[in-house]
């Protein structure tokens, strides 16, 4: 019985180089594979929570119908503002604009009605406010 004994000689620069495209390979490849396989269903409905598009709800301050309009897309409040705000309604009400400014600021920080803070000068408006773009975003909810 006779063995041959057969040495490798491996030069540590082509161990390396393979090791490193073997890498490179399989991120390649994993990265591909979270690009073009579609996402579960799951994690589509968490993003989206709206229809985009631009939704409205009616306010009466003293019998003049203000239109409250949310504009949102598939996953974020993206403007809060009054449609129809004339200057006889800003006359009666001098703060109703700043409250709306106030709150839609807050609203877009926090992308929701949660913890939302008012002043102590008109908490009546602002809840009227608040509810109006919530009856918005009602009617935006993605079913």
């Amino acid at each position: 019985m006779s063995s041959k004994t057969k040495i490798v000689v491996l030069h540590m620069k082509e161990i390396i180089y393979t090791a490193v495209f073997v890498v490179l390979a399989i991120v390649l490849i994993l990265l591909l594979a979270f690009m073009f396989f579609p996402r579960s269903r799951e994690a589509k409905a968490e993003e989206e929570k709206y229809m985009p598009g631009v939704y409205t709800s009616t306010v009466t301050l003293n019998n003049t119908p203000l239109e409250v309009e949310v504009t949102v897309d598939e996953s974020h409040i993206n403007s809060i503002r009054f449609s129809n705000l004339d200057e006889t309604v800003t006359t009666m009400f001098p703060l109703i604009q700043p409250a709306m400014e106030d709150i839609a600021e807050q609203i877009y920080q926090q992308q929701s009605l949660e913890d939302i803070q008012y002043s102590d000068e008109n908490p009546y408006t602002s809840q009227v406010i608040i509810n109006a773009i919530d009856d918005a975003l009602k009617k935006a909810a993605a079913k």
